[in-house]
């Protein structure tokens, strides 16, 4: 499939170099193994990476003042977000707006892996419970 959405005369380099940095290290213990912070890469958006094996178990309540996208990579969730219950499987992609509190728990069976990325340089969170 051809894309031609703009058109690249329109649009000059902001000159930042290309980057990389590690997010995920199977070495550490826990759901959470890995964050990259947007200021790390210079862009806007920060990434996590978390997965647990146990049917019930989630982060905490918790609020940011950015939206977050979670992107479930393996597995099947079940998301609160402010009033709503959203069911997600892999290959779903569930948005929580700035502000609202949110959590997600494994619907199981098995590993749940999301990617979460909060749309701010900098993790800033709010844990509620």
């Amino acid at each position: 499939m051809t894309r031609r959405d703009f058109d690249p005369a329109t649009v000059t380099p902001d000159g930042r170099p290309a980057a990389k940095a590690r997010l995920f290290d199977a070495t550490i213990d826990g759901p959470y193994r890995g964050s990259i912070n947007g200021e790390t890469l210079a862009t806007q958006i920060t990434v996590l990476t978390y997965g647990n094996d146990e049917p019930g178990v989630g982060p905490v309540l918790h609020i940011h003042p950015y939206d977050e996208v979670f992107v479930v990579q393996k597995g099947r969730a079940r998301f609160f977000v402010g009033d709503h219950t959203i069911d997600a499987e892999a290959g779903d992609t569930v948005m929580a707006p700035a502000a609202v509190p949110h959590k997600f728990i494994n619907l199981g069976p098995g590993r749940l892996q999301t990617l979460d990325i909060h749309l701010s340089p900098r993790w800033i969170q709010t844990n509620l419970e």
